[in-house]
């Protein structure tokens, strides 16, 4: 395993925490073990050398050799010669009788005898090496005659060499059970990091190639967990990109189209004028008429592409004030009823019978998103078509309905129409970025714009704007910047 990124964290982080904690653990469980079998042996010395009181209970004889007489007969009746070595001491220190039948070491060291004798209780205790090298514990209580004077002593010595060894192997169980816990933790570990780094590095290597343009890049989705969520979501960004890749090669194509259209139709006739000179008034009157029309058209496609950059930058401004939105809607009617005649197409406006409200708007803009409709409308209705226009008021909002029987929008395409370069029709013309641009100032000014269609049927566009409520008096002509989100 490389030690870097999210395995350098895992391994500094987790696994040195789990091995300190297990060693803590081993340390601690060694010490108890240690202390459990220390204290076992202790208090069985302990017990052993409690019974003194009873066997010297009516000893009243203050002579040596009557002390060493009785001192004899509770050595040989001793039960646990096996366990532990019976050793009776004269008051000099030295070694009077021995429990094993072997002579006494005379050069071995009795602490715990001369603590005994200075102490108050008559009681010691002592753990270390013998001369031998053995470790033992030995406990000593002085027995004294009835005017306190020191007769000698009785010392019982345990071997701790089996203690030792039980408790080494004990330890070396904890030690073993503690690797195997790291060992384990280490390689779980190791596979549960590999799980997360690999597919972290797939999904770099696949981010690096989507940011220079592969949006074909994909990630095998091996877990479904948040990071097969994660492959999902960069696997759905990509096609996401590749569409919205395809939908702008499209829309830049489109616009070539829409802007070389009228700029081919301005040159040609302008170079006809150029031919003929004016002395042709006919031909001249027609390629003004052309040149005004398309220059018009240009300017409109031109408008179009500064309104969807400023929606982009976030940069559109609304000039606000109260309208008669029916005078508004009735001026873009107007606008295109001669287009409406000349494509054999009928616009037929239901005008309301009472006064409508005021709203608060920017009569340019809505104007904008008035024609934007009817021209979307005009372009998808066949010749004897009809688009009806309906206004009404419901509650606290202004509805217009634009009705057509056109070709209709088909269901899948129907959620996608408002988004920015998408075309459902690509046999019309058009740059795809109108919609997109008519829904945004509707939002701007807290209305909506929501489209029904059935395919070979028609489409009903429905724009609803708030009406200027009458305790809340109309700010005239206030220029105010619009913070939105583009879609």
């Amino acid at each position: 395993m490389v030690f870097k990124g999210i395995t350098k964290r895992w391994v500094l982080n987790v696994l040195s925490v789990i091995v300190a904690t297990v060693i803590l653990v081993i340390v601690c469980l060694s010490f108890l073990v240690h202390s459990l079998f220390y204290s076992s042996i202790e208090q069985t010395i302990t017990d052993r050398s409690n019974e003194l009181s009873n066997v010297f209970i009516d000893y009243k004889a203050e002579s040596i050799s009557d002390f060493t007489t009785n001192a004899r007969e509770y050595v040989e009746s001793f039960p646990d010669k096996g366990l532990m070595e019976l050793m009776v001491i004269n008051s000099a220190g030295e070694a009077l009788i021995n429990s094993t039948g072997f002579a006494p070491d005379e050069n071995q060291e009795m602490p715990d005898f001369e603590q005994a004798k200075n102490s108050s209780s008559g009681f010691a205790k002592w753990t270390g090496r013998l001369s031998s090298g053995e470790s033992v514990m030995a406990v000593t209580r002085v027995i004294h005659t009835p005017d306190g004077d020191t007769l000698g002593a009785v010392r019982y010595v345990v071997s701790l060499e089996n203690a030792n060894y039980r408790i080494f192997i004990i330890t070396i169980t904890f030690i073993a059970v503690g690797l195997l816990i790291i060992f384990f933790v280490y390689f779980s570990g190791s596979y549960f990091v590999r799980s997360i780094v690999h597919p972290v590095r797939e999904m770099s290597a696949a981010a690096t190639k989507i940011a220079q343009g592969d949006f074909d890049a994909t990630i095998d989705k091996m877990y479904d967990d948040e990071i097969g969520e994660l492959c999902d979501s960069i696997n759905n960004m990509a096609r996401e990109l590749q569409n919205n890749e395809q939908m702008k090669n499209d829309f830049i194509s489109r616009v070539s189209h829409e802007l070389r259209t009228p700029l081919t139709a301005i040159k040609g006739w302008a170079e006809t004028m150029q031919f003929a000179g004016a002395s042709d008034e006919e031909t001249f009157n027609r390629g003004m008429s052309v040149i005004i029309n398309e220059s018009s058209r240009l300017t409109g496609i031109v408008e179009e592409l500064l309104d969807f950059s400023r929606l982009q930058n976030k940069k559109l401004t609304l000039f606000r004030e109260p309208l008669d939105i029916i005078a508004e809607l009735d001026e873009a009617i107007y606008m295109l009823k001669e287009r409406a005649l000349k494509e054999g197409k009928h616009l037929l406006f239901d005008e309301p019978d009472k006064l409508m409200p005021a709203i608060s708007g920017d009569k340019n803009r809505l104007r904008q998103v008035f024609i934007n409709v009817l021209d979307n409308a005009l372009k998808y209705t066949p010749t004897g078509g009809v688009i009806g226009i309906q206004a009404l008021r419901q509650g606290d909002s202004i509805t217009i309905a634009f009705s057509d029987n056109g070709c209709g929008i088909p269901a899948e395409d129907l959620p996608h129409v408002k988004e920015k370069f998408y075309k459902a029709n690509k046999k019309v013309s058009g740059s795809g970025i109108g919609l997109a641009v008519a829904d945004e100032i509707m939002t701007l000014h807290g209305g909506s714009l929501d489209i029904e269609s059935s395919e070979n049927v028609g489409t009903t566009v429905t724009l609803t704007l708030p009406i200027i409520k009458e305790e809340q008096p109309p700010e005239e002509n206030n220029e105010e910047e619009i913070e939105f989100i583009t879609r």
